[in-house]
């Protein structure tokens, strides 16, 4: 198939499921029949609930759930087909992936802007909300650990026995200076907006002439060339002060900013698919239902695989995270909630297609050129792109792929200070008891110390760092499977609250039940395989904890399914509405 033709046709389904099934959840769930403010104007306390324009949070919200997901994602299950894979990031995004996170960001908005932890708490029990709890804050490290690690390597230079190669690190330094020179003007932006009320459209203009402005001075002045190392701990230092300061300097008005990069990128990936209208064929639409794992040898099946595989793509719990944790904070007013979560998600998935094209002509180039064949996420992604643009408008190469790989590490820099500050929110809950009004302010003793913002914030950081610079590739498996346990578990919170207040819930047991059963399936097959690898002998320590993890996350979704499944059954009365 063209290339072209599966965009067109995908686009189409993803633009008919937004208008016709996102306005029946709406009428189901009774989004916006509550004529009052939401937690973002009546918890307005300047630091994390501060109310924000609709174009300012879909922004933010989209720019961190989309992180390296739905571009990796799509990359690692090519093995199983283009057709699989779509057939995954449609239904998966219109029935699973947009419920799940228009479903978090609208109970959260119903529950003072309180976490998926808190909405469990209240419509199961208490016990389930701290095994929740402490299962995201594990996952939401190692994402921290994960992201900081991807935006380090796309900016440290590359040095060979103290020497710094400049030729080979030139594209890294583009990068970073440009990305530091972004949180400058971001920092102006908010202050312009929020504190001398400028214009937003006015600002928007000037904002978009900085970004072209300092794309152009990072091509041509780039001095700053650090290790990969040097620049984790700058990124720690950085998403410890982006967790703890005000949205309005710095998350509200970056995210914005870095939305027209994301925007840019989609619009020169439809550039690059309408111009060269890649050969779909060069990638097998149903190759294998069994894929073998270069590194292990492991046959790795379609079920439970490509589910876990194409996350944010499909559906993602981290998006969950995010719904619940900054994104309902934010929100102006809930009408805003479809567009944003509901259309933020579709817009991803659009994202995960346009990337299928390029890893088809990412395999169509490597073919006609196998010494300089594209290798890696960034290289098929970015180079893939702006090969099919250069084709066709030769000379264009190099400032495009310097421009995709700019965005992808926007991408990623934005999903790692949201992740830290969501990991912040969720250590300081886990400290308190909501039922019983329990607030930071309001507590003593080692409560006050461990629920303290800027406490939770440097626990959080020194972990994701260490852990990024001590090898968290060694249990990176456990992510996929973890992540959805995460998706499976933030659909079983919605459902249990929408049916203990009488709303209609059965569009979540489907996707609730699939997404559990897919996770359980492949943390079952993934500890298997690390037994195995430890019975081989000389293991180090990454399959023994991926196994023990493995285990664990197993029994936690079995206990909390069966909670969930109770409520469900025998739903509470006189829940928040």
């Amino acid at each position: 198939m063209n290339g072209l033709v599966l965009l067109i046709i995908s686009v189409a389904v993803l633009a008919a499921g937004y208008i016709l099934y996102g306005r029946w959840l709406c009428r189901q769930w009774g989004v916006g029949e509550l004529d009052k403010p939401t937690p973002a104007h009546v918890l307005e306390d300047g630091i994390d609930y501060v109310p924000a324009k609709a174009p300012i949070l879909m922004g933010h919200h989209f720019s961190s759930i989309a992180g390296a997901g739905p571009i990796t994602g799509p990359i690692g299950a090519a093995g199983f087909g283009w057709l699989a894979c779509t057939l995954w990031i449609l239904v998966g995004g219109i029935f699973f992936g947009g419920v799940h996170d228009f479903g978090a960001l609208f109970a959260s908005v119903r529950h003072d802007g309180k976490s998926i932890g808190e909405i469990i708490s209240t419509n199961m029990s208490k016990r389930a909300k701290t095994l929740f709890l402490i299962f995201a804050y594990l996952t939401l490290i190692l994402v921290v650990a994960a992201f900081a690690s991807i935006v380090a390597g796309t900016f440290g230079a590359t040095i060979t026995d103290g020497v710094v190669d400049y030729t080979a690190s030139e594209a890294n330094a583009r990068v970073a200076m440009v990305s530091l020179l972004f949180i400058a003007i971001a920092i102006v932006f908010g202050f312009l907006v929020y504190r001398r009320n400028a214009p937003m459209s006015v600002a928007s203009v000037v904002g978009v002439i900085a970004i072209v402005a300092i794309i152009a001075i990072g091509m041509n002045f780039h001095p700053i060339y650090l290790s990969k190392d040097a620049w984790m701990w700058i990124c720690g230092i950085y998403i410890a002060i982006a967790s703890v300061t005000p949205v309005w300097i710095l998350l509200q008005p970056r995210d914005y900013l870095s939305s027209f990069l994301l925007y840019a990128m989609l619009a020169l990936a439809v550039v690059a698919v309408v111009l060269a209208r890649p050969d779909m064929g060069s990638m097998p639409a149903v190759n294998t239902f069994v894929v073998t794992n270069p590194d292990t040898g492991a046959g790795n099946p379609i079920f439970p695989v490509l589910f876990t595989t194409i996350a944010c793509g499909a559906i993602s719990g981290f998006h969950s995270l995010v719904s619940s944790g900054t994104t309902s904070k934010q929100l102006d007013k809930e009408a805003d909630a479809k567009p944003i979560a509901y259309g933020g998600m579709l817009l991803e998935c659009v994202l995960a297609i346009l990337t299928l094209c390029a890893v088809a002509y990412a395999m169509s180039w490597n073919k006609a050129n196998p010494d300089s064949a594209l290798s890696g996420a960034t290289a098929i992604f970015g180079g893939g792109l702006a090969h099919m643009i250069d084709d066709s408008i030769p000379g264009t190469y190099d400032i495009l792929y310097t421009l995709l790989v700019l965005t992808y590490s926007a991408f990623c820099l934005t999903s790692l200070d949201t992740a830290t500050r969501l990991a912040r929110f969720m250590f300081q809950e886990f400290w308190l008891d909501a039922s019983k009004g329990e607030t930071p302010e309001n507590v003593t003793g080692y409560k006050k110390v461990l629920s303290n913002m800027y406490v939770s914030t440097g626990i959080t950081v020194v972990l994701g760092v260490l852990l990024g610079l001590n090898g968290y590739e060694k249990i990176w498996a456990l992510f996929g499977s973890a992540n959805q346990l995460l998706a499976g578990l933030g659909l079983l919170a919605v459902a249990t609250w929408l049916g203990n207040i009488g709303k209609n819930n059965k569009m979540f047991l489907i996707p609730m039940g699939f997404m559990i059963i897919v996770t359980i399936c492949s943390l079952l097959i993934n500890t298997k395989n690390q037994i195995a690898v430890i019975s081989a002998g000389g293991a180090d320590w990454g399959p023994y904890v991926q196994a023990i993890l493995g285990i664990l996350l197993v029994v936690l979704a079995v206990i909390l399914a069966i909670e969930g499944c109770m409520t469900i059954a025998h739903p509470k009365k006189n829940q928040k509405v």
